[in-house]
C-alpha cells in the first residue's frame, strides 16, 4: 500500500485527530487543541503510554554540560574558570531553605474478618511518638536516620538506650497521674467489690500464721505480710489498672532519689511487680551469672534441636551443645575454654542463626589481622559477611559484620542503625579486657549495648568467669550463662631441652606429662646433663652459670641441634617464640645451613609467593626484606613479628597454615587468637621484657603460647618444649608458670574526654552511672544495699517518737557533743596506747577509773597486760558492789554515758567487793596519778580459784583484800575524782593531734555541764532513745552514700577532667557541649591536643605531606636513635605541637590530673616525621626504609593508622567549617596511600 501524501492543515481543514481507545483497536476522532487549551491525552490505557526509554545522551548533555550546579564553587583550576564563562549558572537561594516534612501522624490498618481473614476496611490509626528522631530521642521508636549515616552513626546522633539504664527519675515518680492516689493501707479501705456479695477480711488472722508449701512471702522481703498486697489490687482496680505497665520495676534507689521518694503510688507497683518476678525465678534477687554443668552428656540435644540453624561435619562436644542450647534459648553465654578447643563453633552458630532470623550478629576482636582471617573463614562458611576496620569497609550491608571492637563503641555511641536489626554481638578474646590501653573500650561497649542485644563473650580460661559473668548480668539484667572447660582436645606435654650439639641432640626431658603432672624426676635430670657439660674449670671456682645472656654462635648451636632432631622425628611444624624481633630475625638468618622442605613444596612456595606478591608495584617487590623472606621460606622457615610487611606476614600465615613452613620464629602477638596451631612449641626464653622491665612469663600468656602445640585431628599430644641454653630455670618458676592460675580478668575502666563527650552531649546518659556500671565498681551490691536502706527505713519509721520539750530540749545537741567527745577521747587513748610513755603508764600497779557496762566510775588497778599490740587488753582489779560482781548491766542508765559530766567516783553503798576483769582499751576512761603495790599472780589465782563452785565462799586472800580496801580508800579520800595523767604533760606526747585532741576534750567535757537535759527525771529513758534512733540513721547515711556517685572511685578524677573541659572550652559551665567538644568527639585518641591544633590552626600554614607528617607524632609510640633531617616549617611545627602538648598537660596537672606535663608531652614522638614526609612526597618504599632505623612492618602501621587520624581531622574540618583544611587532610591521605603501604590484605581477596 502505497503512502498518501496529505497536504498541511489549511485554515479550511477541520480541527479533528484520531485518537486508539484501549487496546481493542476502536478509534474516536477528537478535536484539536485550540490555543491555549489543554492536549487532550496521547492514549486512553490505564497508565498512558508504556515508558520510551531515555535519550542517555540527552541525559548527559543536561546534568553535565547545561547544569553546572555540579561542580564546586571554589574550584581555583584554570580550565574551570573557563568553563563558567561559557555556562550561565542560576542562583537559587530556595535551596538553602531546606525544610523536612512533617512525619505523618496517622496510618491506615487493615480490618480483617477474624475467620476468614477477608479484608473488610480500612481504619486510621494515630500513630504515637512521632517527633522522636535520632536527635532528641534514644528510644528505638526514633525514625530512621538518612541512609548515608545508617552505618557509622553520626556524632549528632543520640546513641539508643543502653539495656539495664531503664530506671525512673525522681520526677517521672513524683508526678502522679490523675487516676492515683495515695491509698491508705489501714483505714476505710473498700471490702466488697462491685456486684459481689460478699469481700475480703483484712484482719491479719491468717497470714501470719499459715506457712504455704512455695514459700513466696519470704522472696517478698520487701513486704510483712500479705495485707499490704490486697488492698492495693481492690483499691487500684478501676483506676490504676491501665497506669501500672508504666512504671517500670527500678533496681536503682539512686536514680528513684532516695529522699524518701518511694512514694505511695509507686510502691504497690513495686510490691506488685516483684510477685511476679520472684514467681518467674526465685534466684533472680541472687545471682545473674549461672554456670553451666558440662560433666554430664547431653543426650536429648537433637531431640531439643531437632533442625539446627547450622549443622557441622563432626559431632559436638558437651560444652558446644551446652552453648548452643542456649543461643536457641536467645540466652547470653560466657565461653571460656583453652585455644583450639573449638569456641569458634558458638560463634557460628550465632550468625547463622540471625540469618536465619533475618536479624545481623557484629562479630569483634581486638586484632586487626585476626578480623581479617575471621573475615575469610567466616566468608567461605556464611558468604554474607561485611568487614570493617578503620581503613577498609567491605560489604557492610551483610548480615555478619566484623570489625574491631574500637568500630562498635563509635557505633554505638552515634546511634548506628545498624544496631537496630542486632541480634548477637560476639566478642572475641575478652581477656583482652586486661589491656591496660583498650581494655576500657571492652567496657564501654558492654554498658553501651541495647537490651535487645545478646552478648556471646569467647575468652582463653580465666579463673574469674563467674564473677565477671555476674557484671555483665547486673549491669544487663539479664541472666549469662557461664561454660567454661579445662578439657584440651590435644593433650599438651612439656619438655626441657639441654642439648646443644650433635652428641647431645637427645637430651629432651619430660617434665610436665599429658594427664598435667608436674614431674620433678625430669628437672633433675636436666640439671645433671647440663652440669656434666660446664667445664671443670667454671665448676672448681664454684661459679654459677647464672647469666640469661647466651652468645649468638652458642644460639645458633642450640637452635641447629634441635630443628635437626624435630625434624628427624617429624615434629614440624615449629613454633619457636622468641621474646624480642632482633632475636628472631638473628635466630632465622642464623639457620643458613638448613633446608626443610623438598622440592615439590619449594615449587609449591615459590608460586604462592609470586601470585601473592604481584600485586605490589615492581620496586616493592626488591624490598630487601622481601628478598630475605623469599630466600628463608624456601628452606620452610620464615619470622612473624611487627616489624614485618603486612602482606608478607599473610604471605607467612597463610604457607604456615597449608603446612609449608616447617619452622617460625614468632613473637607473641602470633598466640593471640591467630588459629595458626603446630605440632610443636619451642620457647626459646621464658624471660620477657614488658615495657619497664624483664620478667618470667605469666601463667596465662605461657598458656596462650603453649596451646598453639597440637593440631586437633592429627596430632595425639602437642609438644612443648623449653631451651636450657644457659641454664636450667628455677623448678619453682616452671611450676608456677606451667601449672599456675591464668591471670584474673580485672577492669581497667578509667575516665577519657571521648567518653566524658560522648555521654555529655546526651542529656538522659550521666557519666557517673557508666562509672557506676563499669566492673571496677562491680563489689557494689546496690540490690542488698537498697534491701538494707529499706528495712533500716521500716525501722525508723517505727521507732517512738523523741520528747524534745522543756527540759530536755537541748537533748540532740547534748548527744551531739557526747558523740564527738567519744570519738575524740577514743582517738586519744589510741595515740596513748601506740606511744611508749603511754604504755609504762598503764603498766601493772597503775590505778585506773573503769566505765563500761558494769562499772560506773570505778576505781581499778592493773594486774596484767596482754602482749598482742592490736587488741590490747588489761585485766585489772575493780571494786564494786556486793552481788554485783558478776554485772548484771545496770537498765539502761550506762547508755547516757553520765561519766562524761559526772566525776564524782564509785563509793560502795554496802559491804565493798570486788571483781577480776579483762578491759578493753575503751573501758578504761581515766588514768589516775596514783599507784599501788600488787602481786599480780596471787589476786589472779585467788580470784580464779573462788570462781569454782568447791571455793565460792572462801574469804579473798590477802592479796586481794589489800588492794581492795586501798582502792576504796582513794575512793573515799577523792570522792570528787582524782587527778589523771595528762597525756600532753606527763606523758610527753607532743604532736599535734593530741594537743588538738587534749584541748576539743577539755572544751566539750566543760560545756556538757551546761546542759539542762541531765537534770530531766526520764533523761536516762530519752537518752536511749535518741541513741537507737541516731544508730538507725547514722547506718543509714553510710548506706546513702554507698549507694550514691558520691563513693565512685572515680568520681574526683571525673570532676578533675571536667575541670580540664571547661577551662579549655569544650563544655560550658552547666555540661553543655560547646563546638570544641563536637569536635573532639569526632576524633579517638589523643582529642584534646588534636582539637587544640585545629583550632589553633596549625596545621592551616602546612603543605599536605607536611601536616601528614607532623601528625605523624600521634600514631608513632616507639623511640628511634636515628635523627630526623626535616624541613624548617616542619621543625616550626613540631614546636607548635610540643608547646600545646605543653599547655594542656600543665593545665591537666592545675586541675589535679597525675600526670607530669613532661609525661604528656613525652607520649608524642616524631621519629617518623621524615619518613612519613618523603613518603607522602612520593619516596619509593625501599628508600624510605634507609631513612630510619623502624622496621618496615611499623611504618607501614604507622601510616595506615596516620590514614585513619587524617580521616578524623577531614571530619573534624568539616564540622568547624574549614573547608580549605578538609581538602587538604583529603589530598594528604591521598599522598600516603598508595604502593605496599595499602595493599588490600590477601585475607579480604
Amino acid at each position: 500500500m502505497e503512502r498518501i501524501h496529505v497536504p498541511p492543515v489549511g485554515p479550511a481543514d477541520l480541527p479533528l485527530s484520531l485518537l486508539e481507545m484501549g487496546c481493542s483497536g476502536r478509534f474516536e476522532l477528537i478535536t484539536h487543541p485550540l490555543p491555549g487549551q489543554p492536549l487532550p491525552p496521547q492514549s486512553t490505557l490505564p497508565h498512558g503510554l508504556p515508558p520510551t526509554s531515555l535519550n542517555l545522551e540527552t541525559e548527559v548533555e543536561k546534568q553535565f554540560l547545561r547544569d553546572p550546579a555540579w561542580l564546586p564553587i571554589h574550584s581555583t583550576d584554570f580550565a574551570f574558570k573557563k568553563f563558567l564563562k561559557v555556562t550561565h549558572r542560576n542562583t537559587n537561594a530556595d535551596s538553602l531553605l531546606n525544610c523536612t516534612p512533617s512525619p505523618l501522624h496517622s496510618s491506615l490498618s487493615v480490618v480483617r474478618d477474624p475467620t476468614t481473614g477477608m479484608l473488610l476496611d480500612f481504619t486510621e490509626v494515630l500513630l504515637e511518638n512521632t517527633d522522636l528522631s535520632a536527635k532528641n530521642s534514644l528510644s528505638l521508636q526514633r525514625q530512621p536516620g538518612p541512609p548515608s549515616e545508617s552505618l557509622r552513626g553520626s556524632n549528632t546522633n543520640y546513641p539508643f538506650l543502653p539495656g539495664g539504664m531503664e530506671e525512673l527519675t525522681l520526677d517521672q515518680i513524683k508526678v502522679k497521674s490523675e487516676l492515683e492516689e495515695d491509698i491508705d493501707f489501714e483505714n476505710d479501705l473498700l471490702k466488697v467489690p462491685p456486684g459481689f456479695k460478699a469481700g475480703m477480711d483484712f484482719t491479719d488472722k491468717e497470714a501470719r500464721v499459715t506457712k504455704p508449701e512455695v514459700n513466696l512471702m519470704s522472696l517478698l522481703d520487701t513486704l510483712e505480710d500479705i495485707s499490704d498486697l490486697q488492698p492495693e489490687a481492690e483499691e487500684k482496680e478501676d483506676g490504676t489498672r491501665e497506669e501500672a505497665p508504666k512504671l517500670p520495676r527500678t533496681n536503682s534507689l539512686e536514680d528513684l532519689g532516695i529522699q524518701d521518694a518511694a512514694s505511695p503510688s509507686s510502691q504497690p507497683q513495686k510490691s506488685k511487680d516483684q510477685q511476679s518476678k520472684s514467681k518467674e525465678s526465685p534466684e533472680a534477687t541472687k545471682k545473674w551469672a549461672i554456670p553451666v554443668d558440662i560433666t554430664s552428656p547431653c543426650q536429648d540435644f537433637h531431640k531439643r534441636i531437632p533442625n539446627p540453624a547450622f549443622k557441622w561435619p563432626f559431632e559436638l562436644d558437651v560444652f558446644q551443645k551446652q552453648a548452643v542450647l542456649r543461643l536457641e534459648a536467645h540466652d547470653s553465654v560466657f565461653v571460656a575454654a583453652h585455644t583450639s578447643a573449638g569456641k569458634t563453633v558458638v560463634a557460628e552458630y550465632a550468625i547463622a542463626l540471625s540469618q536465619k532470623h533475618m536479624t545481623r550478629t557484629i562479630y569483634t576482636s581486638p586484632i586487626k589481622a585476626l578480623s581479617n582471617q575471621k573475615f575469610r573463614d567466616f566468608k567461605n562458611t556464611f558468604g554474607d559477611v561485611g568487614l570493617l576496620t578503620g581503613d577498609v569497609q567491605l560489604s557492610p550491608e551483610s548480615s555478619c559484620l566484623i570489625m574491631t571492637t574500637e568500630i562498635l563503641r563509635s557505633m554505638l555511641y552515634n546511634g548506628s542503625e545498624v544496631i537496630r536489626d542486632l541480634e548477637w554481638v560476639i566478642f572475641d578474646e575478652v581477656h583482652y579486657i586486661n589491656d591496660a590501653e583498650r581494655g576500657v573500650v571492652w567496657e564501654e561497649v558492654l554498658i553501651m549495648l541495647p537490651d535487645h542485644v545478646s552478648i556471646i563473650l569467647l575468652s582463653a580460661t580465666v579463673p574469674n568467669a563467674l564473677e565477671f559473668s555476674e557484671w555483665i548480668g547486673r549491669i544487663k539484667k539479664r541472666h549469662i550463662y557461664v561454660i567454661s572447660t579445662m578439657k584440651r582436645p590435644v593433650p599438651l606435654e612439656h619438655y626441657l631441652y639441654t642439648g646443644n650439639s650433635t652428641k647431645t641432640q637427645k637430651e629432651m626431658f619430660l617434665l610436665v606429662d599429658a594427664s598435667g603432672t608436674f614431674l620433678t624426676k625430669g628437672y633433675y635430670a636436666a640439671v645433671d646433663a647440663k652440669k656434666e657439660r660446664t667445664s671443670k674449670h667454671a665448676q672448681s671456682f664454684g661459679t654459677k652459670s647464672t647469666s640469661h645472656n647466651t652468645t649468638a654462635s652458642q644460639d645458633r648451636a642450640v637452635w641447629l641441634t634441635l630443628l635437626h632432631f624435630l625434624s628427624q622425628r617429624q615434629q614440624t611444624p615449629v613454633v619457636a617464640f622468641t621474646f624480642s624481633r632482633t632475636r628472631c630475625d638473628e635466630n632465622a638468618r642464623s639457620l643458613d645451613s638448613m633446608d626443610l622442605t623438598s622440592s615439590v613444596e619449594k615449587a609449591e612456595i615459590h608460586s604462592f609467593f609470586q601470585k601473592s606478591l604481584s600485586r605490589l608495584r615492581g620496586g616493592d617487590r626488591q624490598l630487601p626484606q622481601i628478598l630475605l623472606m623469599r630466600d628463608l621460606l624456601k628452606r620452610g622457615i620464615a619470622v612473624h613479628h611487627s616489624g614485618i610487611l603486612p602482606i608478607l606476614k599473610e604471605v607467612i600465615e597463610m604457607l604456615f597454615s597449608r603446612g609449608l613452613v616447617k619452622v617460625l620464629f614468632a613473637t607473641e602477638t602470633f598466640a593471640m587468637g591467630v588459629n595458626m596451631p603446630a605440632r610443636t612449641v619451642v620457647f626459646d626464653s621464658i624471660r620477657k621484657h614488658d615495657g619497664t622491665g624483664f620478667r618470667n612469663l605469666l601463667p596465662g600468656e605461657y598458656i596462650q603460647m603453649a596451646g598453639r602445640a597440637g593440631r586437633r585431628g592429627l596430632d595425639a599430644t602437642g609438644t612443648v618444649i623449653i631451651l636450657c641454653k644457659a641454664g636450667v630455670h628455677e623448678m619453682a618458676d616452671l611450676h608456677v608458670m606451667m601449672l599456675g592460675k591464668p591471670t584474673v580478668l580485672q577492669s581497667q575502666f578509667r575516665l577519657t574526654y571521648t567518653m566524658i563527650l560522648n555521654l555529655l552531649r546526651v542529656e538522659a546518659l550521666r557519666v557517673t552511672d557508666m562509672m557506676r556500671r563499669s566492673f571496677s565498681e562491680s563489689h557494689r551490691d546496690t540490690q542488698a544495699t537498697e534491701k538494707r536502706i529499706n528495712q533500716l527505713k521500716q525501722a525508723r519509721s517505727s521507732l517512738p517518737v523523741l520528747d524534745t520539750e522543756g527540759q530536755l530540749s537541748d537533748l540532740l545537741p547534748y548527744y551531739h557533743t557526747v558523740t564527738e567527745l567519744r570519738t575524740t577521747m577514743d582517738t586519744l587513748q589510741r595515740a596513748i596506747l601506740e606511744s611508749v610513755n603511754g604504755l609504762k603508764a598503764l603498766s601493772v600497779g597503775r590505778v585506773v577509773v573503769v566505765n563500761n557496762k558494769q562499772h560506773l566510775n570505778a576505781l581499778g588497778v592493773i594486774l596484767q597486760v596482754s602482749s598482742d599490740s592490736v587488741n590490747r587488753t588489761f585485766t585489772a582489779l575493780v571494786i564494786c558492789e556486793k552481788g554485783n560482781e558478776e554485772g548484771e548491766e545496770q537498765g539502761a542508765d550506762h547508755m547516757s554515758f553520765p561519766h562524761l559530766y559526772n566525776t564524782a567516783l564509785f563509793i560502795p553503798e554496802g559491804p565493798c567487793s570486788h571483781t577480776v576483769k579483762k578491759l578493753k582499751l575503751q573501758d578504761i576512761s581515766a588514768i589516775t596519778v596514783k599507784t599501788l603495790k600488787v602481786i599480780p599472780d596471787r589476786i589472779i589465782d585467788n580470784y580464779n580459784k573462788r570462781q569454782q563452785p568447791r571455793f565460792k565462799h572462801d574469804p579473798p586472800g590477802q592479796a586481794i583484800s589489800t588492794a581492795t580496801q586501798e582502792l576504796l580508800r582513794l575512793a573515799e579520800a577523792n570522792p570528787g575524782g582524782l587527778a589523771s595523767l595528762d597525756p600532753v604533760n606527763d606523758l610527753q606526747l607532743k604532736s599535734v593531734d593530741v594537743v588538738e585532741s587534749w584541748m576539743r576534750i577539755h572544751a566539750l567535757r566543760d560545756s556538757l555541764k551546761e546542759f539542762n537535759c541531765i537534770h530531766s527525771p526520764t533523761f536516762a529513758e530519752q537518752f536511749a532513745r535518741v541513741q537507737e534512733r541516731m544508730k538507725v540513721e547514722e547506718e543509714l547515711e553510710q548506706l546513702m552514700f554507698l549507694v550514691s556517685d558520691q563513693s565512685l572511685t572515680l568520681l574526683p578524677e571525673y570532676h578533675q577532667r571536667i575541670k580540664v573541659l571547661q577551662s579549655l572550652q569544650y563544655v560550658d559551665g552547666s555540661g553543655a557541649v560547646q563546638l570544641k567538644g563536637r569536635v573532639a568527639c569526632q576524633i579517638s585518641s589523643h582529642e584534646l591536643l588534636l582539637t587544640e591544633l585545629l583550632f589553633e590552626n596549625v596545621l592551616s600554614p602546612l603543605a599536605p605531606e607536611e601536616s601528614a607528617a607532623l601528625l605523624s607524632c600521634l600514631v608513632f609510640t616507639q623511640n628511634t636513635q636515628v635523627e630526623p633531617h626535616i624541613t624548617n616549617t616542619l621543625q616550626e611545627g613540631i614546636d607548635r605541637v610540643l608547646s600545646v602538648a605543653k599547655r594542656i598537660g600543665e593545665l591537666q596537672m592545675d586541675c589535679g590530673i597525675p600526670q607530669t606535663a613532661e609525661e604528656f608531652v613525652g607520649q608524642f614522638k616524631f621519629g617518623l616525621t621524615e619518613v612519613v614526609y618523603c613518603w607522602a612526597r612520593g619516596m619509593p618504599f625501599a628508600e624510605i626504609a634507609q631513612l630510619t632505623d623502624v622496621q618496615e612492618g611499623t611504618v607501614v602501621r604507622c601510616i595506615q593508622r596516620l590514614d585513619e587520624v587524617l580521616k578524623e581531622v577531614r571530619q573534624a574540618a568539616r564540622i568547624v567549617g574549614d573547608s580549605v583544611l578538609g581538602s587538604k587532610m583529603e589530598k594528604a591521605s591521598l599522598a600516603i596511600r598508595r604502593d605496599i603501604v595499602f595493599t588490600a590484605s590477601l585475607y579480604t581477596h
